[in-house]
């Protein structure tokens, strides 16, 4: 087996994601459900064999090391329509190999579903946060990609990416871009955002804030005048928000409510739903911008009244979950049962259905 046969097994099956391990046939990820796409097991000399010809000397002594390593590619094969992320880890002493597909076409907010007008707000911001949240696979970095990509487009900046490891690939069009791999060319979202000061960044993309350090030099980034685009693993805009603050120890807890007060600038949380019109997901998002409401919840640390808020600002851009839900409903594009299931306020959902007459 080669690995162009799996790049090309995922897109003939247009799954997302394919796992790979010895003793197993190999299932893939095809819109949310993971299901088996071949019939023959694959022993541990096969997967061996992948690993020795996928990776190279940097990947083999980060495996040694660590016992994972992560990493982008293209197929071998002529198409250069999509690239390759490469997770490989052991399980009981073996090799697994997980592989996401990303598309290089990077679409715009139409063709995402998703809310182009908020999104051009946010990407006109000359200073502050942007986050991007929600699970693993919830399209976070399909929507900064095509946020980046219409900054690239439209406005003339000087747009820095920190990522592990670089997925989409830019082309530079009224931007700028360099994009920095860490472990190869930086190596800590700390050490690079502290650094970055001295690059002349308009636009910052940290992939992931997932502890102090990082969170921390990211707000700095942001005061110091970039707009900081990143992603949180949190489900809404409420729970971001107290995760950020929890990185931080309690007698800190004020200062930073006061930062993200004025620098948190947007929010938005997405979900991938199957759709009822089409063999495709939709994006179900809950947004948040900084109104002066929001800004004094936060400074106030009453981030438990921001879910209020949202359903009430529609002026402002914000939206709830609920709200996204009940008008994939009521387009037809999801069914009642999957906006159901994906709720988090199931009862206030189940009365918003009622009054349109759909339960």
């Amino acid at each position: 087996m080669k690995p162009r046969e799996l790049f090309q097994m995922m897109v003939e099956n247009n799954a997302s994601d394919i796992f790979v391990r010895p003793g197993s046939c190999i299932y893939a990820r095809i819109l949310t459900e993971v299901r088996p796409v071949s019939e023959d097991e694959v022993s541990v000399a096969e997967i061996d064999d992948l690993v020795a010809e996928m990776t190279g000397d940097f990947e083999k002594e980060l495996l040694a090391k660590t016992r994972n390593c992560e990493f982008a590619c293209y197929s071998d094969s002529d198409d250069k329509r999509w690239r390759f992320r490469v997770s490989i880890f052991y399980q009981k002493n073996n090799y697994v190999i997980v592989i996401r597909k990303i598309d290089l076409n990077i679409m715009n907010f139409k063709d995402l579903n998703l809310p182009g007008q908020v999104l051009d707000g946010m990407c006109r911001q000359r200073r502050g946060l942007i986050l991007l949240t929600g699970i693993t696979g919830s399209g976070k970095s399909t929507t900064i990609a095509s946020m980046i990509e219409h900054i690239n487009e439209n406005f003339g900046k000087h747009i820095v990416t920190f990522e592990e490891p670089i997925e989409f690939i830019f082309s530079n069009k009224k931007s700028m871009i360099n994009q920095r791999e860490l472990g190869r060319d930086v190596m800590s979202y700390e050490d690079a955002l502290r650094h970055s000061i001295f690059h002349s960044p308009d636009v910052i993309y940290v992939g992931n804030i997932k502890d102090k350090e990082t969170c921390h030099a990211a707000l700095t980034a942001a005061e110091t005048g970039a707009l900081v685009f990143s992603t949180v693993h949190s489900v809404n805009a409420t729970s971001t928000v107290e995760r950020l603050i929890n990185f931080f120890p309690a007698e800190q807890h004020a200062f930073i409510f006061n930062q993200l007060s004025f620098l948190l600038k947007g929010v938005v949380s997405q979900r991938l739903l199957p759709r009822i019109d089409k063999e495709e997901l939709i994006p179900a998002y809950e947004v948040m911008t900084l109104s002066a409401t929001v800004s004094s919840l936060i400074n106030k640390a009453k981030v438990r009244e921001i879910p209020q808020c949202l359903s009430t600002s529609e002026i402002f851009g914000m939206n709830s979950f609920n709200q996204c839900l009940l008008k994939l409903v009521i387009d037809k594009k999801i069914s009642v049962d999957t906006a159901m299931d994906s709720s988090d306020e199931k009862s206030d959902l189940n009365l918003m259905l009622k009054r349109e007459k759909f339960i």
